[in-house]
């Protein structure tokens, strides 16, 4: 059993847990992802290393909740402990010293961004961040974000913080690869997968390498469900076993939109049973 020994509400349906799991926290790197599963009956859910700690054997699990699954883990208190801690999977981020590189993170994908920005800025590089989301309420891990970066922007879409700008994420990395003294030799970009599609479609023009993680679309995290499908280029990738990271310009994004609708109303039939107290 995992026990939890930290939990904070980031934002409204947005939980930070920290979990004591020191075999996944000796060995997990930057980019890699973890399976978390509440109890017996529990389904899995893939969830990328937000923070780890090898020291104190923690791992840091940021999520939000939108369906039954994230819903009931969202319930568990400090010292609750989750059945199965699975990890550290996938493809650690590629790591070394670029110079100056952009790290985007959107909503919860700031989470995912974090790891990365803080061992791209150990390695040496100039590290510019950009965290968006749809409102200033909704805006996640900004202080951890400004002291693991050189410089940080924020944007939200309604403009409702008061010191950031009025837009989104696809704005500010646009201005910024417009500004010749950056030169930016790579980005990585995170969040819910219309913003990454964006951001890819944008940083192509620029002919600047762009990074995305495919985390949005996995359901089993092994390999073995084929539901993180995804085209990368002229191959068939899956996500939980070849990524979770991936080049943003070779992503088919057309099939990994269809692919997230895959299970919506199936989702929604298991959460009207659980409001109305029924069986899963």
């Amino acid at each position: 059993m995992y026990e939890i020994v930290e939990k904070k509400v980031l934002a409204p349906t947005i939980k930070l847990m920290k979990v004591l799991a020191p075999k996944v926290a000796a060995k997990v790197q930057a980019g890699q992802f973890i399976i978390v599963r509440t109890d017996r009956m529990g389904e899995r859910i893939p969830l990328t290393v937000a923070d780890f700690d090898r020291e104190e054997g923690t791992i840091t699990i940021i999520f939000q909740e939108v369906g039954y699954s994230t819903a009931q883990l969202g319930g568990y208190e400090v010292g609750d402990s989750v059945l199965d801690f699975v990890g550290p999977l996938g493809r650690p981020t590629e790591i070394e010293n670029y110079g100056t590189v952009l790290c985007v993170g959107g909503g919860v994908g700031v989470a995912p961004v974090l790891p990365i920005a803080k061992a791209l800025k150990e390695a040496g590089n100039h590290v510019v961040s950009i965290i968006g989301a749809r409102c200033d309420e909704l805006l996640i891990l900004e202080d951890e974000m400004r002291a693991a970066s050189s410089e940080l922007h924020v944007t939200t879409d309604d403009g409702s913080c008061s010191y950031g700008i009025k837009g989104f994420v696809t704005d500010k990395i646009k201005e910024i690869l417009d500004d010749a003294s950056y030169d930016v030799k790579h980005i990585w970009a995170i969040g819910p997968v219309i913003m990454m599609k964006f951001c890819a479609s944008l940083t192509r023009d620029y002919e600047v390498p762009t990074t995305v993680s495919m985390n949005p679309i996995m359901v089993d995290g092994t390999g073995m469900c084929g539901a993180c499908r995804v085209g990368v280029g002229e191959e068939t990738k899956f996500a939980c076993v070849d990524g979770p990271e991936f080049d943003g310009h070779k992503i088919d994004w057309d099939l990994a939109m269809r692919r997230m609708n895959i299970f919506k109303e199936k989702e929604r039939i298991v959460t009207e049973r659980h409001a109305e107290g029924g069986n899963r």
